[in-house]
């Protein structure tokens, strides 16, 4: 397993992760087979989306804080972060990646995001490597 750290900047944010992954899969060796990726936070997840222009990060960003508002007065959760929890639930934990010949198997446009619903923090990411 490896263990990776991500800094985040803001309250609410979406980090590119995708180089940092593709070169600890290098540095470990890993060839074919599966590269799982793991969020061990409630307040933080991850996701694949689009690489090529920014404002589509925006615009999710944007449309879960719609759909989510950061302040309501119904929430319950005593730590004031409740919308954090939905968010990141909304986009999951963990995410399944293929390798290829030492290599992930993105589409072109396709990046993974590390979602900061609860920042800035320091996150942790853990990674997996399933031989195929």
């Amino acid at each position: 397993m490896i263990t990776m750290e991500v800094e985040t900047t803001a309250r609410q944010e979406m980090v590119r992760i995708t180089r940092r992954l593709a070169q600890a899969v290098q540095e470990a060796g890993w060839d074919n087979g599966l590269c799982l990726v793991f969020v061990p936070h409630t307040t933080a997840g991850i996701t694949i989306n689009e690489n090529a222009d920014p404002d589509v990060v925006r615009d999710i960003l944007y449309s879960l804080e719609r759909q989510v508002p950061s302040a309501d007065p119904n929430y319950r959760h005593v730590e004031g972060n409740s919308a954090a929890h939905i968010k990141a639930s909304l986009m999951g934990f963990s995410l399944t990646l293929m390798v290829r010949n030492g290599r992930l198997v993105l589409g072109r446009w396709q990046d993974v995001l590390l979602c900061e619903f609860d920042g800035p923090r320091r996150r942790q990411l853990m990674l997996e490597f399933v031989a195929g």
